[in-house]
């Protein structure tokens, strides 16, 4: 691989040869709005870009009423998870983000995303469904406090990074 890369990371036909593309597929519920996401996200994005090809895709929110009824958002909950798994790419892992999900040092994140093709699972202000939960060969939590579901995304972009970072030996984990 390139200089600064970890092996495997990404794919040339240059001095370092064809060597296999790790992707990374992040599935989101709901459209980025506010700049300052926006732009965190894209900063992350383009950083991620010489260590594995990264497809995010956003998909929209089910609407729901003001006080929606817990009948409602499982409704809502079990549409958006239809949605999601028609877009799931085949022969990835997926990995659910919830606060279900096991907390990980960035250390064990690493191994994690530089290991093989992984679909991350983002739901949108009410979580993921639990079908999904259970369907997902991996369940995360960023942490046991509550983030907006658009934060989470930036979150865990630059935790997808810093795990390029500690795999190359990158002073930017420190």
């Amino acid at each position: 691989a390139g200089a600064g890369v970890p092996a495997g990371a990404r794919t040339g036909s240059g001095a370092g040869g064809n060597c296999a593309v790790l992707s990374i597929h992040i599935l989101c519920v709901g459209k980025l709005k506010e700049r300052f996401y926006i732009d965190a996200a894209q900063e992350y994005q383009k950083r991620l870009s010489p260590y594995c090809k990264l497809t995010l895709t956003e998909l929209p929110e089910e609407k729901l009423p003001k006080n929606p009824s817990p009948a409602q958002i499982q409704a809502a909950l079990s549409r958006e998870a239809q949605a999601i798994r028609a877009k799931i790419p085949p022969r990835f892992k997926r990995v659910a983000l919830c606060v279900e999900g096991r907390e990980r040092s960035s250390e064990e994140l690493s191994r994690l995303v530089t290991a093989e093709n992984l679909c991350f699972l983002i739901g949108g202000s009410y979580g993921l469904d639990d079908s999904l939960k259970a369907e997902a060969a991996d369940r995360l939590s960023m942490s046991p406090m509550t983030f907006p579901h658009h934060l989470a995304r930036v979150m865990l972009l630059e935790q997808i990074y810093r795990g390029f970072k500690i795999q190359e030996g990158s002073s930017y984990h420190k």
